[in-house]
This record gives structure tokens, sequence and C-alpha cells, in this order.
């Protein structure tokens, strides 16, 4: 069955004539622009694009297709007009969070407050599987989530990208240093989060590991913040990784954080919205927010 939201990338696309500046229009990141697309065109049964490396252009399947396409659009965007006087003011959007925003969440508050000061956000916190099942059947509006996890029914929206901290027992000698080199931290246990729990952090970290020529030695798994920086800076010697927007919030007695090199861990974040509705105005003041405090 074809869906609007596959018009809408469709039409996207072809007046872009460009996967990556559709994509940027639409919010959204550019494989699920072009999945999108190719869902539609095998619906259709046709090419609606002719792809190449260089350049993207209608076939003429696709430049009779794309006014109907674009009437489809407008006759829905009429519908939605005709009830937006009966939506009510002060919006209310339940976006889910996890720990470890630090810093940043506080100033993408800011910035959305300032972007849509009639609407409201409801926070939610709960394991970032819980929360993609909740955008999922509507309980949530949206959620942040930092890395790759299953796309299923979602759309995922680029928002920034957050260094990936070490962080030392203040004794150790390494503690001494500016920035630390993955390498160096080889002869120590790193104590890290199960994948079960947060497999794109344990997965970017143990490929940095893997670059830097050492197979880490595994402790006990992270659990807490506080339980595992409690232990960080009294136990025996170990490592584990922050994102650099929490530890900045974190000045733990017996713990320092240090930028890591070679390689430099980066985790990228999303807005992971419901695939089969459109952004509401509050959502796209809430991702534009999120840039603001990136490009800030």
């Amino acid at each position: 069955m074809v869906e609007l939201r596959q018009l809408r990338y469709f039409a996207t696309v072809a007046e872009e004539l460009h996967f990556g500046r559709a994509a940027e229009r639409l919010h959204i990141v550019q494989p699920a622009v072009s999945q999108q697309v190719r869902r539609l065109e095998r619906e259709l049964g046709v090419e609606l694009l002719e792809r190449t490396t260089r350049s993207v252009s209608l076939t003429e399947a696709g430049q009779r297709f794309l006014p109907h396409a674009r009437a489809v659009l407008a006759a829905a965007d009429r519908a939605v007009d005709s009830v937006r006087e009966f939506r009510p003011s002060g919006a209310l959007v339940r976006l889910g969070t996890s720990e470890g925003l630090g810093d940043r969440l506080e100033a993408l508050l800011r910035a959305f407050a300032q972007l849509a000061p009639s609407a409201s956000l409801e926070l939610v916190h709960a394991p970032t599987t819980q929360r993609l099942q909740r955008v999922r059947d509507g309980s949530l509006d949206a959620t942040i989530v930092r890395g790759s996890w299953p796309a299923s029914g979602l759309d995922f929206t680029p928002l920034w990208t957050d260094e990936v901290w070490v962080a030392l027992p203040d004794s150790h000698p390494l503690a001494a240093s500016d920035v630390v080199s993955f390498a160096s931290l080889a002869p120590l246990p790193l104590r890290l989060s199960s994948p079960e729990r947060n497999r794109p952090l344990a997965d970017l970290v143990l490929s940095c590991c893997r670059e830097a020529g050492f197979e880490p030695v595994l402790g006990k798994e992270f659990t807490t913040a506080q339980d595992t920086l409690g232990t960080l800076g009294f136990g025996r010697p170990h490592w584990t990784v922050f994102y650099r927007a929490h530890a900045k919030l974190l000045p733990v007695p017996g713990v320092v954080f240090r930028p890591l090199r070679d390689p430099s861990p980066r985790m990228p974040a999303y807005l992971a919205t419901p695939a089969d509705r459109r952004l509401t105005p509050e959502l796209v003041a809430l991702i534009e927010a999120a840039r603001a405090v990136e490009a800030g």
C-alpha cells in the first residue's frame, strides 16, 4: 500500500534531484529517504527516478506520477489545515530521554522554549528499547537516542554528535595527561554497559580498542553512574567511558575525565519519531533547537 510519507519523500527528491538535500528538507537521514522511495517504486512496479553516482533525474514514469503525488499531498495538507483551528493551544510533546544527556538537555530545553514558547515538554526516562517501543505505539511523541537501533516503524533525524571521554582514577599516571590515547588503556580493566543494555556504545568502545590494537579486559558491568564512579575513584584501577556532556556535570572525588585520541570516539544522537506520521511543528522546533545547540 502506498503511504503518504513515500509520496512526500518522492516529491521532495523530485524537486531537489538530490537525496542528501531532500533528507535535509525532510529532517531525516538520507538512507530513510532512499529506502522509502525504493519501496514506493516496488509498490508501483516502475522506476520513478534514474540514479547515477553523479545525478538523480525523473524517469518518464516519474514525470507522469509526480503531479498526481503532489495532488494527493496537497489534499492531505488541506485536510489537516481544515481542523487546525480546533487544535488546542499549548501543545504537549512527550519526549523520551536517557541518562547522560548532561548539559545538552538543559540547553535543548532552553532553545526549544524560545522556538516554541506555547508548547511544553513532558520528559519520560526509560531504557532505550522501551522508549522506542513507546514511540511506535504512540504513548511517546519522540525520543532521543544515541547510535543505531532497529528502525522498524521509526524515522531517525540526526540531532548532534557527542564526544566520548574516558573516566579514570585521579591517582593513576594517565590522569596527568590532558588527552589519553586508547592504546595506553590496554593494561587496565574496562567497565562497560552490556551490549543488551547499550549496544551502540559497547560496539563503539570495543571497536576503538581493536583499532588501537588491543582486546580489552572486561571488568564488572557498568551499572549506574553513581555506583560505577564510586568504585572507580576508590577501588582497584580500571576505566570506563562517559559522554562529554554528562562528564562536565559530574565532578566526582577521586575521578578525572579526559578526551580520547587514536581514535577519538564520537556517538551520533537522533530523534526517533513514528515513520507513519508527519512531524508536528513542535517536533520540527525540537529538531531545530537541538541543531542550534550543536552549532553553538
